[in-house]
């Protein structure tokens, strides 16, 4: 079977979804593309050799789209998503599910009225090759059980409309989600510290930040947020368990020696460090899709993130312990699924 999909958003992740969806995953097409940027839409479409609706609303209700991927701005994608369940199509949204935990809730309570999952956000990091091999030793036991995680997520520079909150809710939100699968755990409290300032921002930007969160089952989580470190796009992650660690590796890169001196190339940003987890993010919700249902991280996951995001930013202002407020994870998104 061949998923129709259509595709809500022509930006940057819209356009590379699309083309993954052409020349890359198989048992898809993309039929129908939107964006208020009526020629964004069109140039769009041609390369997919789709056509041009008018709105979310009109492509969601389309007869030639069987699921939809949305990947338009996030103050627009509960609308979008919440449409699409209501019409009992397979969902795919890029991250944030909404921009409030309020929206995601309503986005967990229509999928449940609907009686079966629909929805998945799009958290790659759990298709990443060293994460998914991190995840699996973790749950094999092979570091007894885990006592702490220390991650970084680092950028080469950042633009200036980048503000002190969004180091949370579009950087951290990466590591946030990813710790929660790692350890199977919810986190309860968080925690931010604030360094020196690098000189290389902008005045109203707090780079780097330190985020501290504890889970439910007492785990320790550190995670360094430096969007202007100027060398390049550097991801790390090392769990401590009672007998071992387990660390995310290296991206593979060729080493070079000359000059007295051997190195390799650092990467410069998220697509490339990235480029085969989406690959593969995609092709598991195609494959879900054909069957009607969703794979991967789901909208439960999307709502925790959100209670976590809102939770590390007040404590970005008020210096203190913020308690996220994250409610039991309802027997309807039992993780039934490997990998998730």
């Amino acid at each position: 079977m061949t998923v129709n999909v259509g595709v809500i958003g022509a930006g940057m992740i819209g356009a590379d979804h699309t083309r993954r969806l052409g020349t890359v995953v198989s048992g898809a097409r993309v039929t129908a593309v939107t964006d208020i940027d009526a020629d964004r839409a069109a140039a769009l479409a041609a390369t997919a050799g789709a056509r041009v609706l008018p709105g979310d609303l009109e492509l969601i209700g389309a007869d030639d789209v069987d699921a939809v991927l949305v990947a338009s701005w996030g103050p627009a994608h509960a609308r979008s998503v919440l449409a699409a369940v209501e019409a009992g199509k397979p969902v795919f949204c890029e991250k944030p599910l909404a921009t409030t935990a309020e929206d995601c809730l309503r986005v967990v309570e229509a999928e449940q009225r609907h009686g079966s999952r629909l929805v998945q956000v799009g958290f790659m990091r759990r298709y990443d090759a060293g994460y998914r091999e991190m995840k699996r030793i973790i749950d094999e036991g092979g570091i007894g059980a885990p006592l702490m995680v220390h991650c970084a997520h680092r950028n080469p520079s950042v633009p200036e409309s980048y503000h002190s909150a969004m180091a949370t809710h579009d950087t951290a939100v990466h590591e946030i989600d990813a710790v929660r699968w790692l350890l199977s755990d919810e986190i309860v409290s968080a925690q931010v510290l604030t360094p020196r300032r690098t000189s290389h921002r902008f005045e109203h930007l707090q780079d780097p930040q330190i985020m501290l969160f504890e889970t439910a089952g007492g785990a320790r989580i550190d995670v360094e947020v430096f969007v202007n470190c100027r060398y390049g796009y550097d991801i790390r992650c090392e769990a401590v368990g009672e007998t071992g660690t387990v660390s995310l590796p290296d991206p593979a890169r060729p080493v070079v020696r000359g000059g007295g001196r051997a190195g390799t190339a650092v990467l410069q940003d998220w697509k490339k460090r990235f480029a085969a987890a989406y690959d593969d993010e995609i092709q598991d919700w195609v494959a879900a899709a054909a069957t009607g249902g969703a794979a991967g991280p789901d909208a439960w996951d999307g709502y925790a993130a959100a209670m976590i995001c809102d939770a590390t930013v007040e404590a970005l202002g008020s210096g203190g312990v913020v308690a996220t407020g994250v409610k039991d994870r309802p027997a309807f998104y039992a993780r039934e699924e490997a990998g998730r």
